[in-house]
């Protein structure tokens, strides 16, 4: 009997509120009524994420992360959780990126992950507890704005892939 997993290949899917609704939120205008600001000048679209970083007197952090291109197929390294805050990710180009993520159990098997590719103006709010990968940059290095919690207790936990290898596939495009 062969000891090693054969490897588990998913093809990402197109990154839609509602495919991503049980992960968190897709953040986006699309959809969205703007209100205009500084006397007109301006469209505002309010609202637009769930941003949970008050346990244990949590605060909002922004930081900006530098994300190096992957190429297709990518090859999945860990999952990560935040328990004590959801984590914002906006990227601030407009190239397209790789969202993988799984239910919050444990120790989510291989086959529940789903990943997504998010495109121009849209981004991503991981609700607090979602197990997920790292960011993934497509087609070119990206950098993007994270606002998460800052604050005490651990709220960054980290697993090997389950179950054995990983690969996306990409056959969309935002």
């Amino acid at each position: 009997m062969n000891s090693r997993a054969e490897t588990h290949v998913i093809e990402a899917e197109p990154l839609t509120a509602s495919a991503f609704a049980p992960y968190g939120d897709v953040i986006e205008t699309a959809g969205h009524e703007a209100v205009p600001m500084n006397q007109g000048w301006a469209r505002r679209y309010h609202d637009l994420a769930d941003v949970d970083v008050t346990d244990r007197q949590g605060r909002v952090q922004i930081s900006l992360a530098h994300v190096q291109a992957e190429e297709s197929p990518v090859a999945l390294r860990l999952l990560e959780r935040h328990p004590l805050g959801s984590q914002i990710f906006m990227p601030l180009s407009g190239h397209p990126f790789l969202v993988v993520v799984a239910g919050g159990r444990e120790a989510p098997p291989r086959d529940a992950l789903r990943a997504f590719v998010g495109g121009y103006g849209q981004g991503v709010n991981y609700h607090k507890g979602i197990w997920h990968h790292p960011m993934i940059a497509l087609e070119a290095d990206a950098d993007f704005l994270i606002v998460d919690r800052q604050g005490p207790g651990a709220n960054c936990e980290e697993i090997p892939i389950p179950d054995g290898p990983v690969e996306i596939h990409r056959a969309v495009r935002p």
